[in-house]
């Protein structure tokens, strides 16, 4: 593609780069095919020259090019769970078609954002949560057109590069303990509440909680009984934050018969994680953070399982990088000790 001024007699079938104002208050849009017709009003409006984008052999325009990357990043929406949206001056923007995880390939978005610097793509990070109709990316030809072998290569670079895993699991229980007072079923519970919001955005329903003493024995007995009632995810959310990896909820998993697989997180808030299983059935030791809506460390570990997204400790400890999260008000030990 050329770019540039030219006489108004070389400029019919040429891209228009700049809006032009014509007589009568009418105007020219830019990225428009400049016809005969246009350039007799572009004369009577005075001009001798008009700055154009000139498409060489082989050149595809914005609006083909961006389709072609766009169905190269999604070649089956319906099975991928996005929709492509209809495309506009060179975009197209891709949607997520119901609630879940957008998968992203950042190699291959890298990798495509460096063939031709008028070939863009921009997504939202790895396994962000996406709402129904959300944008998981875009699709920009930030030029008139680009060169048909740039765009090929681009295509191939990020090819099925965009996905949305979408909940596999429907049912979680929630255990709390309770420290000091006899446990008792408390419907105002702030903790089942705000549990409850978080799994319902991706369309999981939480069973009535669990409260039982801040004790091995009776936490063991209730992670037994959640497993055998058929969640599908537990959740533990302690009176007394889990200091160690041998603290009461810990050991209370592998007295009930399961395991301990990671303990801690470098993400903050949410340091205070630990996540395990129990028979192959996930469980998450809540950090106390989650008491609050406020995202956390663990709203990355319960979304990706809920999405079916493998999570380990190798995982858990790659969360770091993008890890400090907004501080919450609340907290008893806030990051900055003023005084």
């Amino acid at each position: 593609m050329r770019f540039g001024p030219v006489p108004l007699d070389q400029a019919p079938g040429t891209v228009l780069a700049h809006s032009h104002p014509l007589p009568g208050g009418g105007r020219l849009r830019k990225g428009r095919r400049l016809t005969d017709a246009d350039i007799a009003a572009l004369r009577a409006a005075g001009a001798e020259h008009v700055t154009v984008a000139r498409l060489d052999d082989g050149d595809i325009d914005e609006d083909a090019a961006a389709q072609a990357l766009a169905r190269a990043l999604v070649p089956d929406p319906g099975a991928a769970g996005l929709d492509l949206q209809a495309v506009g001056t060179g975009r197209v923007n891709v949607i997520a078609a119901q609630a879940g995880l957008a998968r992203v390939d950042a190699e291959a978005v890298h990798a495509l954002n460096t063939i031709d610097p008028a070939i863009t793509l921009a997504t939202v990070p790895p396994w962000h949560r996406m709402e129904p109709g959300g944008m998981v990316a875009t699709v920009k030809i930030i030029a008139y057109a680009v060169p048909g072998a740039a765009l090929n290569t681009a295509c191939a670079a990020g090819q099925g590069a965009l996905y949305l895993r979408r909940p596999v699991m429907r049912r979680a229980a929630l255990i709390e303990t309770v420290v000091g007072a006899a446990p008792a079923s408390t419907p105002g519970d702030k903790g089942w509440h705000v549990t409850a919001d978080r799994l319902a955005r991706l369309g999981v329903d939480l069973e009535p909680a669990r409260h039982v003493p801040h004790a091995e024995a009776p936490l063991a007995r209730a992670i037994t009984e959640a497993a055998r009632a058929g969640a599908e995810l537990v959740l533990i959310l302690t009176g007394s934050a889990t200091s160690d990896s041998h603290d009461v909820a810990p050991q209370a998993l592998r007295q009930a018969g399961g395991q301990v697989a990671h303990y801690g997180m470098p993400v903050d808030p949410g340091n205070l994680l630990f996540l395990g299983d129990i028979k192959g059935l996930p469980v998450v030791g809540l950090p106390g953070c989650a008491r609050s809506p406020a995202l956390n460390g663990a709203d990355w570990v319960i979304e990706r399982l809920i999405c079916g997204v493998p999570v380990d400790g190798a995982a858990i400890m790659r969360m770091g990088v993008g890890g400090l999260l907004k501080e919450i008000p609340q907290r008893p030990r806030p990051r900055r000790q003023t005084g």
